[in-house]
């Protein structure tokens, strides 16, 4: 777990791929208890540490996730969540198939909790989404994704029902190997300070590929 940023107030990591956000019935280490073991030997904090889970990444998914330090922080960066002031971008490599360079999808997804997936239907909630294309190969295209809506699996289930589902997503990619890992990476997350309403900006660029296509 590499940290970024931390204070009084946040703690911004870089999470690995393959961690879970907090712990699952898998029982692998998570990334929730690495960054409160973090803070509890950092400042040698007796009992408890307190740490706000503020938005999720799917386990296979790497790069820049936010804690809160305290339940004030925790609630002021929620607002900025339901309040669409809390900016997130994605880079994936999806397949190409002709995508057009620039799009917007607008779909409603629904989750099936049974099966941990993701459908578009009618019944399920609105999902929004902008993406342009960096760069092109092999039937492959590296996109830059920024997300009006942080549904569960949105970019993944948005791309893959138009034929352009994410390089290695076990999921929802037929093409998909066994032991590949997913292209899908948390970029860039930008906010207001919960105490200084200083605007501020964190990201992380993979350097392995498929990101380097």
């Amino acid at each position: 777990m590499k940290v970024l940023y931390e204070d009084n107030h946040l703690l911004i990591v870089e999470k690995p791929v393959n961690v879970p956000m907090q712990e699952d019935e898998s029982k692998d280490e998570d990334l929730l208890s690495m960054a409160k073991k973090y803070i509890k030997e950092k400042y040698s904090k007796p009992g408890a540490v307190y740490l706000g889970l503020l938005h999720r990444l799917d386990r296979p998914v790497g790069g820049v996730c936010v804690f809160a330090r305290t339940s004030k922080a925790a609630a002021r960066m929620t607002k900025q969540i339901q309040d669409h002031d809390f900016k997130k971008e994605y880079l994936a490599v999806v397949e190409d198939n002709n995508l057009a360079q620039s799009g917007h999808y607008e779909d409603h997804l629904l989750k099936n909790s049974r099966t941990n997936t993701v459908s578009v239907d009618p019944k399920g909630k609105l999902a929004i989404l902008d993406y342009e294309v960096i760069s092109r190969r092999d039937n492959l295209a590296l996109v830059r994704v920024k997300l009006k809506t942080g549904r569960s699996h949105q970019i993944r289930v948005q791309f893959s029902s138009r034929n352009h589902p994410l390089w290695g997503d076990q999921r929802y990619n037929r093409k998909a190997i066994a032991g590949q890992q997913i292209a899908l990476w948390s970029t860039m997350i930008s906010f207001y300070h919960p105490v200084t309403k200083e605007l501020m900006s964190f990201s992380s660029i993979p350097d392995h590929f498929p990101f380097t296509i």
